[in-house]
């Protein structure tokens, strides 16, 4: 709670906020001080002597603490102060908020978010979600990121709705692929439920069908980033189509692109999501030439693939660095997601892409099946053989406990490829000549290679 005030008070003086992950090293924080140049510095008790030792490398930093118990050196200065203030009047453009991005392709960039950036996804999402006094808000993400902080928080705010407040982030809380494990899920359990939200992560298709089949809930997915807030949802009333992020908000323009040249491509074409509308950030800190890189005729080059379909409904197809060229085909990993995912065997998949001296790089299937211990790839390979072209097709299998994942739930794909680049893939171009003979080439793979790897079971 002290974290929402303090971000309030920022916004009450005119000051800019800039949250980071409490769970970062001294090195990373050093990192965001360095680049941000702050006046103040705002940290845990128990890590004060760490602030102090940055404070003395940076220069002028003051440094404060502030404790989840309301215990800390800058409660102790708001007792001394008096019981009322005057907001500073600002500008709509004025700088409201830094949010880091996750820094997941090299250093992480500070996204300039103002006022009317913050103030229009606000009031938009209130009145397409209905928010209204008479709600209460499970919030249990984390309030560094640009959900639990601007989308929750502001919506409560602005619609005078209370809010439960959870201490810590839970996945096995949180995530609906989770809830799905637990036999308490039912329709009477959550009867008293007005709306399921979910984004941040993407939610499979065959997850959103799940629980609507178990509890009469469609979940609502909508779309958003760092940069940009949010950007669609599936309709409060009307269809919300599993496997898509719904419908640009009234007031953002979205189109899909060429990522080369630029051009603005047809309805079902895949391509490059660009944005426009007043949600979108004034820029990245000090970075003026890599703000300039990432915007084309006024929109926002948002870095995901995705297609309009005829209804104008988006889906996403995944990031552009996720794109997997593969014998000169272009192959979206969102595409193979789908196809296992609804596959009974697999609770959850990610597809990656790693380097093959042939093909230039080769479909892995990363899988977290439905029952522990499964790990029968021939099962899995045999019931994809009508669902997904030839070069789609996974040509490795790779069964895992779970996915690795950031703070927020995404899927880390990034590790992923370095985990699975090592792995040779040699003999590959023929394992796809046939069953009997994939079957033959396997056994002696096997007894060559060794493919159970601790915990991992891989089926080439």
């Amino acid at each position: 709670i002290g974290m929402v005030m303090l971000y309030l008070a920022c916004l009450r003086t005119g000051a800019v906020f800039l949250p980071l992950n409490p769970a970062y090293t001294a090195a990373e924080v050093d990192y965001f001080i360095r680049d941000a140049k702050p006046a103040l510095f705002v940290c845990d008790p128990d890590r004060y002597s760490e602030g102090e030792a940055m404070a003395s490398a940076v220069g002028k930093l003051r440094v404060e603490t502030l404790g989840r118990n309301g215990d800390g050196t800058l409660i102790a200065l708001a007792a001394a102060q008096a019981s009322s203030f005057d907001t500073v009047a600002v500008a709509d453009d004025h700088l409201a908020a830094i949010l880091y991005t996750s820094g997941t392709t090299g250093r992480s960039k500070g996204a300039m978010l103002s006022h009317d950036n913050l103030g229009s996804n606000c009031f938009t999402l209130r009145d397409l979600w209905r928010f209204s006094p008479d709600d209460v808000l499970i919030h249990a993400l984390p309030i560094f990121h640009t959900h639990g902080l601007f989308v929750a928080i502001n919506i409560v705010l602005a619609s005078g709705s209370a809010m439960i407040f959870q201490p810590d982030f839970q996945v096995t809380k949180l995530f609906y692929t989770r809830l799905l494990q637990d036999d308490r899920l039912t329709a009477e359990a959550v009867a008293h439920m007005r709306l399921f939200v979910s984004g941040s992560a993407p939610l499979s298709a065959q997850a959103h069908r799940d629980f609507e089949h178990r509890t009469g809930h469609a979940i609502l997915e909508r779309y958003g980033m760092t940069e940009t807030g949010m950007n669609t949802s599936n309709p409060y009333e009307g269809q919300r189509i599993a496997g898509t992020v719904g419908l640009p908000l009234p007031d953002v323009a979205i189109r899909i692109a060429d990522p080369e040249t630029g051009e603005v491509l047809p309805r079902e074409s895949v391509g490059v999501i660009e944005i426009k509308g007043p949600n979108v950030f004034q820029g990245y800190w000090n970075q003026p030439d890599k703000t300039a890189a990432e915007f084309r005729n006024g929109h926002f080059i948002s870095g995901d693939l995705g297609m309009i379909d005829a209804q104008g409904y988006v889906a996403i197809v995944g990031r552009a660095k996720d794109l997997i060229i593969s014998g000169g085909y272009n192959i979206y990993p969102a595409e193979i997601e789908a196809a296992l995912d609804a596959l009974p065997e697999v609770r959850e998949s990610a597809v990656i892409g790693v380097p093959h001296p042939d093909l230039g790089e080769a479909v892995v299937a990363v899988i977290v099946p439905r029952d522990d211990g499964f790990s029968d790839g021939d099962t899995i390979m045999a019931a994809l053989l009508d669902r997904l072209a030839r070069f789609k097709q996974p040509r490795r299998i790779v069964f895992v406990s779970e996915l690795p994942r950031n703070a927020m739930g995404k899927v880390q794909k990034a590790a992923m490829r370095e985990t699975y680049r090592a792995r040779k893939f040699e003999v590959m171009a023929s394992l796809r000549a046939g069953e009997a003979s994939t079957r033959a080439i396997h056994g002696t793979l096997a007894a060559l290679s060794g493919l159970a790897d601790g915990a991992l079971q891989a089926l080439w």
